[in-house]
């Protein structure tokens, strides 16, 4: 007899609505089942709501008449079970809501598409009534514990308080191809430094290291029967890590999930990983939500970049989604870097994650502190490294990374040298051209008459060069030579190897055939004045990342910084820098050797929700202090006590969300509702 009751999960916002709703199962809709999309009735003011069905069973423990679903949307299981446990427990860590989740998981339905591949499916032969002949796959397996892996239950810590597992402590060690692929193959955990080099596909094509390291433990996993998930933080990385599998045995079973793809791209290779085969998924911070059958590898490339960290509601970062599903479905867990974040430096030392080296050091030479004596203190390019970018033009193309892109990003007064504001707005003046008049960066305002209020000086000089004006002064400087300029607004993602200066952003490096003959990196002293927790960690990878894609006999110049993190850089030696950042975190009780969150809003359910917080070690609760949003506290707390600090926070979001609001005197309208948010791991802090 068929099930008679469905449990809907609703696509709402509310946290009241963040559970699953019991609904009777017309006779005339034998198509619902777990995992499709359907419309059922709200009990207040008769809304209908989309949901998504997680559950069908025979009883309801609902005392009531069971309201009867609406309409059955489609028949595609688009929510596998495996996606809701980690979409339920993602939301729990976060106290967030399911449905939150689910949006980043299951992208817009696309109805012409998806009619389409339900008749292919239907074509090659469905099972049962159950049109899609998707396998639900295999129950998850537990991995054997081994060194460095250990069962799905014990991989519950990191995002606690870290697991006993028998790891040695020590640095990384270097494994070779065939040790880091049986360590994969074993299920093992692991934070692997990848070789910082370009080197050449099966097929010719050049491509970074980590993207080889990375397809040929997807394509071993594939080999067994598994699938792999793979998440990077932009297309750019997407590209090479896709030409990088295209030379692999497993190229005809990558599927490729990116947010810069058309809705109907994206939703047909969404579809793809319904299908119940092995496939190696690749794809942006989402794709660690993606359907995948029996997976064999969870892997993240460069977790410290910004990008994997989740700006929606409930924010969660991909390391901690890979986390949580790994404990969820047991598979290798790889975290890949060029230098390791601090986040992935504690679960080394939590003897959670196995250290690696992706093979023998092949870096190109490092040169650091030039320009930082006192003979040539205050030349971006000093002259030793003009040296060595003409010696490297005359084989090959040279990279300048450069802190800011645009002309000049920064103004200043000519005569004092304080900061040039805006009028309007106070915020910074820019300049587009050498010909334009300076504008606001913020605002837009056109700064025609402007005057400096300190000293009333009128002559405006920059004071820090973008990418359009470092390669207009090279241009001058090396007239025969091509220059090329890759920022957020212009980039690049590949050059040939003909000699050229290529003048980019962090992050923005095209790469080159071969590998770049120089490496010049420039601003580092302006780039370390963020005011950011990380930026010395950030500066580090992007310095690593940058040197990577150097040629191994090039030589790469870090240009006016000293000190340990220089002398970390020059040596390789990330993994000590990043151990060096994380004493110092935990001694000052900083992220992330605690976890961090926020309540802000209006004044009095912000006060509440910090009432209703259970007992914390001194100091841990920072604030009330004056926000955009009203009031805004800050909560440390150790990772042990995140769960319970979870469910306090959504109960009280619940309640200020259900609670009666007392009508506007004179008139029938309620009070606008308090407003409350809760962050957990918010960027504003972590960052």
């Amino acid at each position: 007899m068929p099930a008679s009751v469905a449990r809907v999960v609703i696509d709402s916002p509310l946290p009241q609505l963040d559970r699953l709703l019991d609904y009777r199962i017309p006779d005339d809709m034998a198509g619902v089942r777990p995992g499709v999309r359907v419309r059922v009735p709200l009990r207040t003011g008769g809304r209908i709501a989309s949901g998504y069905v997680v559950d069908c069973v025979d009883s309801s423990d609902f005392s009531g008449t069971l309201a009867p679903i609406e309409q059955l949307v489609s028949s595609a299981p688009v929510l596998a079970p495996e996606v809701w446990r980690l979409a339920r427990a993602v939301a729990d860590r976060q106290a967030g809501t399911a449905s939150d989740v689910l949006r980043l998981a299951i992208p817009k339905r696309q109805v012409r598409v998806e009619k389409a591949w339900l008749s292919e499916r239907a074509a090659v032969g469905g099972v049962g009534d159950d049109p899609t002949g998707a396998a639900t796959g295999p129950e998850p397996r537990a991995t054997t514990p081994t060194a460095g892996g250990a069962g799905a239950d014990d991989s519950a810590a990191p995002v606690t308080d870290g697991a006993d597992v028998d790891v040695p402590p020590e640095g990384a060690a270097t494994a070779d191809h065939a040790e880091l692929m049986a360590a994969v193959r074993a299920g093992q955990r692991l934070a692997v430094s990848c070789t910082p080099v370009v080197e050449q596909t099966a097929t010719g094509e050049w491509v970074g290291s980590w993207a080889l390291t990375l397809a040929a433990a997807a394509a071993a996993v594939h080999a067994d029967g598994r699938s792999a998930l793979i998440a990077v933080p932009d297309h750019r990385d997407l590209d090479v890590l896709a030409t990088a599998l295209a030379a692999t045995p497993a190229a005809d079973h990558v599927v490729r999930l990116d947010a810069a793809q058309s809705g109907p791209e994206r939703y047909r290779a969404f579809l793809a990983t319904l299908e119940g085969r092995p496939l190696v998924i690749i794809g942006n911070r989402s794709v660690l939500y993606a359907a995948a059958v029996d997976p064999g590898l969870i892997a993240v490339w460069d977790d410290g970049d910004p990008l994997h960290r989740e700006p929606l509601a409930p924010g969660a970062h991909a390391r901690d989604v890979a986390l949580l599903r790994q404990r969820q479905q047991g598979a290798a867990l790889l975290f890949a870097h060029h230098t390791p974040s601090v986040d992935t430096q504690r679960l080394v030392e939590l003897r959670f994650l196995r250290a690696l080296r992706s093979g023998p050091d092949r870096r190109a030479r490092v040169v650091v502190g030039d320009g930082a004596g006192d003979e040539h203190r205050g030349q971006r390019i000093p002259p030793s490294a003009w040296r060595r970018a003409r010696a490297a033009i005359e084989t090959g193309p040279v990279l300048l990374q450069v802190a800011r892109p645009g002309y000049a990003p920064g103004l200043a007064c000519g005569d004092c040298g304080a900061p040039a504001r805006c009028t309007v707005c106070a915020g910074p003046l820019q300049l587009s051209s050498t010909e334009s008049t300076p504008s606001c960066a913020w605002c837009g305002a056109l700064a025609t008459d402007w005057h400096c209020p300190h000293c009333s000086g009128t002559h405006i000089r920059m004071s820090s060069r973008g990418t359009v004006r470092t390669a207009e002064e090279l241009g001058r400087a090396f007239p025969r030579t091509r220059v090329y300029v890759s920022d957020g607004e212009r980039p690049l993602p590949r050059l040939g190897d003909a000699p050229a200066l290529v003048v980019a952003t962090r992050g923005a490096e095209p790469l080159v055939d071969g590998g770049y003959r120089a490496v010049l990196l420039l601003d580092g002293e302006r780039m370390l004045q963020a005011e950011s927790l990380r930026i010395a960690e950030d500066a580090m990878r992007w310095w690593s990342n940058a040197a990577a894609l150097a040629a191994p006999d090039g030589e790469v110049v870090l240009v006016g910084v000293g000190g340990r993190l220089a002398a970390a850089f020059a040596t390789g030696a990330g993994d000590r820098f990043a151990a060096a950042e994380l004493a110092d975190r935990a001694e000052l009780h900083f992220p992330p050797a605690v976890r961090a969150l926020t309540i802000s809003g209006d004044a009095a359910p912000v006060e509440r929700a910090v009432e209703a917080l259970p007992p914390l070690p001194s100091g841990a609760v920072l604030g009330p202090m004056p926000d955009i949003e009203g009031m805004r506290v800050i909560v440390r707390f150790p990772y042990g006590a995140g769960d319970e600090l979870a469910a306090v926070l959504k109960a009280a979001l619940i309640r200020e969300a259900t609670a009666r609001r007392p009508a506007v005197p004179g008139t029938e309208r309620a009070r606008a509702r308090p407003k409350l948010r809760v962050r957990f791991d918010d960027p504003d802090v972590v960052a």
